[in-house]
């Protein structure tokens, strides 16, 4: 007899938006469930995905992962915005907690959510993206992508800093995966995030190199020079990302 699913996702429309309100459990068997609900909602195009979680029961909070993994699919296509609403503290500051709000905004109410969207939709419009070549060049095509996008947006000052961490981000994915990497770079207000995806699953780690070796490993160097980094499953793979506000 077939098992009655743990995971219940409810469908509206507010102001152009899909609103997707969640019942149940988020657990390794309802994992996929809810990231795919969501990708599958952001492919009709509307304004923005707001997923309302506020109902939503989460044993381990590492669950709550699935939110950035959604987003990251829906930013390479069709590009819509993805938000999370919340209505008890425990659960904002979970999210909170698990990085979710760098990536994907987070709101008390579904009318906070909704009276953002203009402001939100025109922000997420600064992202650019490509796909990278293998081989040695595809370093030095990155650099240059980053440097052009920058300039473009006026945030000549991190062009330095961040094509750096690209580089690293870029070197990391040729030596330890077997993968085309895929760059994108995001600016907010002062703050940018270099991220490049893989098909990887494996999560990245930094390598512990010999007290008397003064070099920085990739990783070393990412965190070094960033304000925050970190990594997010995807469908295919993983992303790995860091941020630069100076």
């Amino acid at each position: 007899m077939a098992t009655r699913s743990k995971l219940h996702v409810r469908q509206a429309a507010r102001d152009g938006a899909t609103v997707l309100l969640a019942d149940g459990v988020l657990d390794s068997t309802t994992y996929l469930l809810l990231r795919d609900t969501i990708i599958k909602a952001a492919l009709d195009e509307p304004v923005a995905v707001v997923m309302n979680i506020s109902a939503l029961r989460v044993p381990a909070s590492s669950a709550y992962a699935v939110l950035t993994s959604a987003r990251w699919q829906v930013s390479r296509w069709p590009d819509v915005p993805v938000l999370v609403v919340c209505g008890h503290a425990p659960g904002r500051d979970a999210l909170h907690e698990q990085g979710i709000d760098r990536w994907v905004p987070v709101h008390d109410s579904l009318d906070s959510a909704v009276a953002g969207l203009d402001d939100l939709t025109h922000r997420m419009r600064r992202r650019r993206r490509a796909e990278l070549p293998t081989g040695a060049a595809s370093a030095r095509y990155a650099r240059e992508l980053v440097t052009e996008w920058l300039w473009d947006w006026g945030q000549g000052d991190k062009i330095p800093t961040a094509k750096v961490v690209t580089t690293e981000l870029v070197m990391n994915v040729f030596a330890h995966t077997d993968s085309v990497p895929m760059l994108s770079v995001e600016s907010r207000d002062d703050c940018i995030t270099v991220t490049v995806s893989d098909r990887s699953s494996t999560a990245p780690a930094r390598i512990e190199r010999d007290p008397d070796d003064f070099r920085l490993s990739g990783l070393h160097m990412v965190a070094a020079l960033s304000d925050t980094w970190g990594w997010a499953p995807s469908i295919d793979g993983k992303t790995v990302w860091a941020t630069i506000t100076s």
